[in-house]
């Protein structure tokens, strides 16, 4: 199972708001080689694991990384120079 805080979801429903995303888009989480994870606005693909919020499709993560992820939790935090995703 994947834990998304509330206030990383609202930092993500934030990004989407700001960046004009369609009703159907949502930002997917990527891990890349380098165990950074980045995220892209995208759509939802057959098998997806979608977390919601407020109506926004404020996460998406792809089948293939719902292993690597499995236990992790995705967190916001403040810093000076605004908030910070991050997966621990």
């Amino acid at each position: 199972m994947i834990t998304v805080t509330e206030r990383a979801k609202e930092e993500l429903r934030t990004v989407l708001i700001d960046a004009e995303a369609e009703p159907d888009e949502g930002l997917r989480l990527l891990p890349n080689s380098d165990g950074v994870c980045e995220l892209m606005l995208d759509t939802e693909l057959s098998g997806d694991l979608v977390v919601e919020h407020e109506g926004y499709k404020v996460l998406l993560i792809g089948i293939e990384y719902c292993k690597i992820l499995n236990g992790k939790t995705v967190g916001c935090c403040d810093k000076d120079d605004g908030a910070v995703l991050f997966v621990r």
